[in-house]
């Protein structure tokens, strides 16, 4: 993580708190990659300083990934399939797969949304293909703030306990993102290779 990002983020929830914790979650959501792991355990930090509440501060922030992702699930269904139908065979997708995104989202998409939402990076641009696949906007909306609670939640507590602690906290985090995409990856290899076995 860049130490200048890290220094500005703290610097504006320590100074505007709930409207700075409002805006950077909102932004989060709606796939600007500003990283949950810095801004709600520096909340946290808060909490234990008596400057903001536990649930004041998870709640804003649940909201505000709630508007991000409708701002990004908008983005995705009212210009992401004529997006890719004009532009797709540049980047490897075309009317099939997006015929297997909606099948996907159709039977599939609550729990996805759900998981999502606790899952590092992936939780940042899955609004964008719920949009394109037109899951269901009260669905999406359920799932979406059922998912974000829990992770928000986690976060601040986390860092209301390692307050003090910052450096150790983060290396945690780090740590965690580390197996997620690996656990991701391994996945993604294996559906794919199954795939390939299926088919001969």
């Amino acid at each position: 993580m860049f130490s200048w990002l890290e220094h500005i983020l703290k610097t504006d929830i320590e100074q505007y708190r709930l409207l700075a914790i409002f805006i950077t979650m909102s932004l989060e959501s709606a796939c600007i990659p500003i990283p949950s792991e810095i801004v709600m355990p520096y909340a946290g930090h808060l909490v234990a300083k008596g400057s903001l509440g536990m649930f004041e501060a998870t709640l804003t922030a649940t909201a505000a990934n709630l508007t991000g992702s409708w701002l990004a699930y908008a983005a995705g269904r009212f210009g992401g399939r004529s997006f890719i139908d004009r532009y797709g065979r540049y980047i490897f997708l075309s009317k099939k797969h997006l015929a297997m995104a909606d099948r996907w989202f159709a039977q599939k998409g609550e729990v996805t949304v759900f998981f999502s939402r606790m899952l590092p990076a992936v939780r940042t641009f899955i609004s964008l293909p719920a949009g394109i696949a037109r899951m269901d906007i009260l669905k999406f909306s359920i799932y979406s703030f059922l998912g974000a609670l829990p992770w928000n939640l986690a976060l601040v507590y986390l860092g209301y306990v390692f307050t003090g602690n910052w450096e150790q906290l983060q290396n945690y985090l780090h740590e965690f993102n580390i197996v997620v995409f690996a656990v991701i990856g391994l996945l993604v290899i294996s559906y794919l290779v199954w795939k390939k076995f299926r088919k001969t």
